[in-house]
């Protein structure tokens, strides 16, 4: 019986060397940057559906927790196992990533909590994109047309916009309001925090697989843990039967969307990455419509198509 699990280990530990070593090669040639695009507007898409799944049935703290212990098991035996470890220096960068990413989502639950999904998703993803178009220049000396800065501005622009058209249509008291649209503006500093410190370590590991596995696994563990100390008692035996499907496939998205955009900022631009991801507020929005029975009318419609011309520009722009 071990001998037969040692192979298959050695046998992922083969195939994921030889992906990330492709994943490697094609790194900033047409191939690669195409595949970036794939890759970002996935991420987009899965992103969408992961926050949709926070805000929609659980408290979001413990919809969060759920995800998190969900992905931290199915990374762990990669990461112990099948991927190289980490080289000396990208612990560092990993841990840093951790810190990161904590934030983000203790600040997301937060404003979830605080307010509805369709003014807050639309701020913190506006907010995202382009401080991480600024960050990535600045750290990986990215330089953007003027055209493609047109596009951001044109995608940042319709989705501030959806936010204030959906702000106006949900009932918030002031204070209420007030803490939920900070908290989202903070949130979105967070994600270019963390999309550009994970675009440095997956860049830094010689196998991109081994930054993803290792951030997946140590990542999942702290909100868990968290929720476990302070809300165990409202943990019955019941809503834990509920959590595990529901986490099972959020933790699955979860790793679909963010291994999905840190691929791509290993393969291309981590900006372009970044922008292109920012069209999940285009999802997010039809989620709201759809799922959560969120009115959309010609107004938003009309900024969802000005956040998708956006992006369109800022891939034409190159």
């Amino acid at each position: 019986m071990l001998s037969g699990f040692a192979a298959v280990a050695r046998a992922y530990r083969t195939e994921t060397r030889l992906l990330g070593e492709w994943v490697v090669s094609i790194s900033g040639t047409p191939e690669g940057r195409t595949l970036a695009v794939v890759l970002a507007l996935s991420a987009a898409v899965l992103h969408a559906v992961v926050s949709a799944m926070q805000k929609a049935r659980f408290d979001p703290w413990i919809s969060r927790a759920a995800m998190d212990a969900s992905y931290c098991l199915m990374a762990a035996p990669f990461a112990l196992l099948v991927v190289p470890w980490p080289e000396p220096d990208v612990w560092p960068i990993l841990a840093l990533a951790l810190v990161v990413h904590t934030i983000y989502k203790l600040l997301q639950a937060m404003a979830f909590t605080r307010g509805a999904f369709t003014v807050v998703y639309p701020v913190v993803r506006g907010t995202g994109p382009l401080v991480t178009v600024i960050v990535a220049g600045i750290v990986f000396d990215e330089q953007f047309t003027l055209v493609q800065w047109i596009g951001v501005l044109t995608l940042v622009g319709g989705i501030f916009g959806l936010a204030i058209f959906n702000l106006v249509r949900v009932p918030f008291g002031r204070a209420e309001l007030s803490s939920a649209l900070l908290l989202a503006f903070m949130t979105g500093f967070a994600v270019a925090g963390y999309t550009t410190v994970d675009a440095f370590g997956v860049r830094a590991a010689s196998d991109p697989f081994t930054f993803l596995a290792w951030l997946f696994f140590l990542d999942g563990i702290f909100m868990p843990a968290s929720v476990l100390s302070v809300r165990r008692k409202s943990l019955d035996r019941k809503m834990i039967v509920k959590l595990v499907p529901y986490g099972i496939v959020g933790g699955l998205v979860a790793v679909g969307s963010f291994g999905s955009v840190m691929i791509a900022t290993r393969l291309d631009q981590v900006g372009q990455a970044a922008v292109l991801r920012e069209t999940s507020a285009v999802f997010a929005a039809l989620i709201g419509w759809l799922v959560l029975k969120e009115t959309v009318g010609a107004g938003r419609m009309a900024l969802i198509a000005l956040i998708a011309a956006g992006a369109v520009i800022v891939e034409l722009g190159r």
